[in-house]
């Protein structure tokens, strides 16, 4: 591994390099040798930088060479310089490999809670040395980080159609309608959208990809929703329902107090859970963190309910 560094750290700063071990030997051959480059080379590598400069660098002094006050400058300016080269090329080398690497993952808001630690413990099992960096946040922010380049892999819903997205859906999560335990319409099995057409709703502010979602649920049942409150996570839509201020549509969670959830019935009844990311543009360790997700069994916890 040091050996590879040294070649690519060769490749990338070659002649300052070679300056940088001639100030420290004074000495061309020692140079050289510590280098594990022959004389000539090392000479050569010595010209170009006293060319590319302009001003001389370096001048004999009796078998080996000393540095004049210009190149005394420049040798502390390249040592610190090739210090910052190699910190950088251990840096990436270290984030893109599997077992050291660091996955920067998105995700949608409460796939926090349980399914992400679900999925970074099956990795790291595998890889105990990984690194994450998490975020969380609306769907439409995410992808927007994703095309940056600030993530490389996100969790979220619905899926995106883009050019130079890849794709995977993991698993449908159906939706249910949230109610006030003291709801007129609490006590039945199902329940239609046409059934809370008259009723104040709470949706997700728009950029989330269940508001999305549950727009096109509305568009499908031919209802204008009367909207009193948009809120940022599912927790704070379910509080606002159980206080009798509105109904919403969101994924069924277990044991929220003050709430009931009913199936609905209609055309749409379901979201799309995936993982998308860019085509070819993927850190080793990310790739491994991907495949780990596509394999695994039940990867969002069987719909991580409260996701949003």
């Amino acid at each position: 591994m040091e050996e590879d560094l040294d070649a690519v750290l060769r490749e990338l700063a070659g002649p300052l390099r070679v300056f940088a071990a001639v100030a420290e030997h004074g000495h061309v051959t020692r140079a050289a040798q510590a280098l594990g480059l022959g004389q000539p080379t090392v000479s050569r590598a010595l010209g170009r930088v006293g060319e590319a400069v302009g001003v001389p660098l370096v001048v004999p002094a009796g078998r080996g060479v000393r540095l004049t006050a210009a190149g005394e400058v420049l040798a502390a300016a390249a040592v610190r310089a090739l210090a910052e080269v190699e910190r950088g090329v251990r840096r990436v080398r270290e984030d893109d490999d599997p077992r050291t690497g660091r996955v920067a993952l998105g995700f949608l808001h409460t796939l926090g809670a349980s399914a992400v630690p679900a999925l970074v413990r099956a990795f790291r099992e595998q890889s105990p040395g990984a690194r994450f960096s998490l975020r969380q946040g609306a769907a439409g922010a995410l992808l927007a980080e994703l095309e940056t380049g600030a993530v490389d892999l996100v969790l979220t819903s619905p899926l995106p159609q883009r050019p130079g997205l890849a794709v995977r859906a993991l698993l449908e999560q159906p939706l249910v309608l949230a109610l006030p335990t003291g709801h007129r319409l609490a006590g039945r099995p199902r329940l239609r959208l046409a059934d809370v057409a008259a009723e104040e709703f709470v949706v997700f502010e728009p950029g989330y990809g269940l508001r999305s979602t549950v727009d096109r649920m509305f568009a499908e049942a031919g209802i204008v929703p009367r909207i009193a409150f948009e809120g940022q996570d599912a927790d704070t839509v379910r509080g606002l329902v159980a206080a009798g201020l509105g109904v919403a549509v969101l994924p069924a969670a277990e044991g929220a107090r003050g709430v009931v959830d009913r199936p609905i019935d209609g055309p749409t009844t379901s979201r799309t859970l995936g993982l998308v990311w860019r085509e070819g543009d993927l850190p080793r360790a990310a790739v491994a963190f991907r495949d780990s997700v596509l394999r695994h069994p039940d990867p969002l916890g069987g719909g991580a309910p409260g996701a949003t």
